[in-house]
């Protein structure tokens, strides 16, 4: 059996929308990769991430917020960081032909402003990262 490429979402803090990506691949993706999220840090899982993916039907709730493993980098196909902060800090693997890229979207945990304000942010970044899921899988990059 021929081994899944591994994707590997990289944020801050394993919150939301690394927790969001990893979701959607595993949705959208079906079985044709292995994937995974962590971050520099774990924040926890946002609940607000886990209720507007239920609005689109993906369910995140047995999702944990983890930190980075080494061997997990070490053997990832592909690293895609999703903040400024992971994307500058993500710790280098010698050796490793991953590729890695960035797609930056917007903190919607530092969103302010009304209760709608801040739910209606998460999904903003929500339907982007799932649009750019969806062009990864149609295009492969």
């Amino acid at each position: 059996m021929q081994k899944k490429p591994l994707i590997y979402f990289l944020c801050t803090g394993n919150s939301c929308r690394s927790q969001m990506a990893e979701g959607f691949m595993r949705s959208l993706g079906g079985d044709r990769y292995e994937v995974k999220s962590a971050g520099l840090e774990a924040h926890g899982l946002n609940p607000l991430a886990v209720r507007v993916m239920k609005e689109d039907n993906v369910d995140i709730r047995s999702h944990t917020s983890d930190v980075i493993d080494p061997d997990t980098l070490a053997r990832a196909d592909y690293v895609i960081t999703l903040c400024g902060h992971a994307d500058e800090h993500c710790p280098a693997v010698p050796g490793n032909s991953a590729v890695k890229w960035h797609w930056g979207f917007d903190d919607p945990a530092k969103a302010s402003g009304t209760e709608e304000d801040i739910i209606n942010r998460f999904r903003v970044v929500r339907d982007s990262i799932k649009s750019r899921i969806e062009q990864f899988l149609k295009e492969g990059k």
